[in-house]
């Protein structure tokens, strides 16, 4: 382990103190030795990049003035004209070097204590003066960091990238280097992939100032002006030639820091670019889309064609109010879309102060816009046309619907007019009738035609119809009316035929028992049931037990297939003839009266007669109101009334 620091610290018995002239002498002479040799190297590599060969000493080789001249050509990067390239004459020599000293002097070098003598002589203080001179003139002055200058700003250079590194404390350019780790900080400070820097042994001082020389001098381009010995086996660092070497580090960073400056430069304009290209790329594809999506729904629109029916045309109306709710909203969006995206280009093509985006032909926001309202226009001619197409429908529908709905009615009219004027003998009558019942089921199909369209109206909501005041189900109620009346005509043809028949009841007798029989046929079947027949019967004053009343039924069920007409004034006049006479009915009568001339509800009710037969005889006789205001009906007139002779 190096005790370099040790040693410096405690001077031991028998030597010197530090303050001696002898160790001043031999510091300064060490100090001249390694300036001379880091000078001299650093001259070589203005030399060797120019192609001159490489000087081996500055007393020898700066005598003559050429390399001199041919330095400072090199480095003010300008020629000195005619010289003497090889003299041999001290006046040559002196020519040459006093143009060159000419030239650093209108540099704005200032040269202070040294002429051509000092340099032909070799005066190697004062030639290191000068080197010095132009290493701070052409290296070191034009170093700046934070308004510090020359020395200033490359210490607080150093001391700004090595902050980081707590064992690296850079206070100068000499005792701070001398362990080699200030220079391995600036190498990973910048290219942390050339050194490990926490792997290094931070007490091998020789190694680590050994490696940063190396990986300086082969990955960097920084020549190795300093030996290792000059930093690390030394009292005390040489200053200048420090100074000399680090500023090759400053300015290696410094050019690669440029240069990432231009390549970032260059990347960030070239992604700029990239990103308007994509942009703009963009913007066009989907303007073109958007501009042929609704080119494409106009010329839709235009080929698009009605069929006449209400079902066709909301379909239509279907279809278009998805397209606005879905498709031109979408179209909405893409339009502010491409609008936003186009102001994005064009803010950062401004921003960037470059040429402003000029989109192609036809691909404008004002050509966008021109189509919207194309588009817009297309929109209200096609809704136009489906509300006008389904006006029309709705009032061909009401047309359609009165002229067959009137026509209906019409005919119903006709045929009841038809059958209400029917007349002549019964059986032509019942001729006629039937004729016009054969007509019914024809009619009543033409009703399920109107009714058809009257769904189509309904589904149409078509609500009102100034044509037509009928509806379907007034139509099928006058049509149910219209057949009830043919089934009662047929029917009332068939119990005059009956009546006709039966010679032996009179006239009044067979209209009583023809308005009972109408009057207890409830469903209006022209038959009766049980009970119907058995108030019929009991209205007449005929009352049978229960079990009487069923064979009797029975019987007429057997013998008619039911209790028709013509079988109840069968019944009747078996019962007239066998059974009841006008002198038995006033008999029964009378006994239901108690022999008074007029009968009350209340003895019907006593008589337990049904109550529609009690409902009939109520309707049937005459009555007189008493003064306890109680009906009194006189059966005496009535069947006066409904036999011929009386036979009291």
């Amino acid at each position: 382990m190096d005790t370099y620091h040790t040693n410096r610290a405690s001077w031991g018995p028998g030597l010197l103190s530090p303050l001696s002239p002898t160790i001043i002498e031999s510091i300064e002479a060490r100090s001249r030795d390694v300036q001379e040799r880091t000078f001299c190297k650093w001259l070589n590599t203005k030399l060797e990049a120019n192609n001159y060969p490489p000087m081996t000493s500055l007393v020898k080789d700066l005598s003559d003035g050429v390399r001199l001249i041919q330095l400072m050509e090199i480095m003010g990067d300008t020629s000195l004209g005619r010289y003497n390239k090889t003299p041999r004459m001290r006046i040559q020599k002196a020519e040459n070097v006093n143009k060159a000293l000419e030239f650093i002097t209108s540099r704005g070098v200032k040269l202070t204590n040294i002429g051509p003598e000092d340099i032909i002589d070799g005066n190697l203080k004062l030639i290191l003066g000068m080197i010095w001179t132009l290493i701070l003139r052409f290296t070191i002055a034009d170093i700046s960091e934070e308004g510090l200058s020359a020395k200033e700003g490359l210490l607080l250079w150093c001391q700004r990238k090595t902050e980081p590194y707590k064992e690296v404390d850079v206070q100068d350019f000499s005792l701070s280097w001398s362990d080699g780790l200030a220079l391995c900080a600036l190498i990973h400070c910048h290219r942390p992939d050339l050194i490990d820097y926490d792997k290094l042994d931070k007490e091998d001082r020789h190694g680590n100032t050994r490696l940063a020389f190396q990986i300086a001098e082969e990955h960097l381009g920084i020549p190795q002006l300093l030996e290792v010995a000059d930093l690390c086996d030394t009292q005390r660092p040489d200053e200048r030639s420090v100074m000399t070497y680090v500023a090759g580090y400053f300015h290696a960073f410094s050019s690669m820091e440029q240069t990432e400056t231009v390549s970032r430069r260059l990347e960030k304009f070239a992604e700029l670019m990239q990103s308007v290209w994509t942009s703009r790329n963009d913007y066009e594809r989907r303007v073109r889309e958007l501009l042929r999506s609704m080119s494409e729904m106009r010329t839709n629109w235009a080929a698009k064609s009605f069929v006449g029916t209400y079902a066709d045309a909301r379909q239509h109306a279907a279809s278009f109010q998805q397209y606005k709710q879905t498709t031109k909203r979408s179209w909405v969006t893409e339009k502010q879309d491409v609008a936003t995206l186009f102001g994005n280009v064009q803010t950062k093509l401004k921003t960037y102060g470059l040429r402003e985006y000029v989109p192609p032909l036809g691909l404008s926001l004002a050509d966008v816009d021109g189509a919207w309202n194309t588009l817009l226009n297309a929109e209200a001619e096609r809704s136009k046309a489906i509300n006008a197409e389904i006006r029309q429908i709705k009032e061909n529908l009401r047309h359609k619907f009165a002229d067959l709905a009137n026509d209906f009615e019409r005919r119903l009219r006709l045929i009841s007019t038809e059958l209400v004027s029917i007349e002549g003998p019964l059986d032509e009558q019942m001729e006629q009738v039937r004729d016009v019942q054969t007509r019914m089921p024809a009619l009543s199909d033409s009703l399920h035609i109107v009714a058809a369209v009257e769904d189509e109206c309904r589904d149409a909501n078509v609500d009102e119809n100034d044509y037509t005041v009928f509806t379907v189900e007034d139509l099928r109620f006058e049509l149910e009316l219209l057949s009830q009346s043919i089934t009662k005509k047929i029917a009332f043809i068939d119990n005059q035929v009956v009546s006709r028949n039966m010679t032996n009841l009179t006239p009044a007798q067979l209209e009583q028992f023809e308005s009972t029989f109408r009057y207890f046929d409830k469903d209006e079947s022209n038959t009766l049931s049980q009970p119907e027949m058995a108030a019929a019967l009991a209205s007449l004053g005929i009352v049978y037990s229960d079990e009487d009343m069923d064979l009797i039924y029975d019987q007429l069920l057997q013998d008619y297939g039911a209790v028709t007409f013509e079988a109840f004034i069968n019944l009747l006049v078996d019962i007239m003839e066998d059974q009841t006479s006008p002198a038995q009915l006033r008999e029964a009568f009378r006994g239901i009266a108690a022999d008074k001339p007029y009968v009350t509800e209340l003895d019907l009710r006593v008589a337990h007669l049904p109550a529609s037969a009690i409902d009939f005889l109520r309707q049937a006789m005459p009555s007189e109101t008493n003064n306890a205001g109680e009906s009194e009906y006189d059966y005496e007139r009535w069947l006066d009334e409904v036999f011929e002779q009386d036979e009291r």
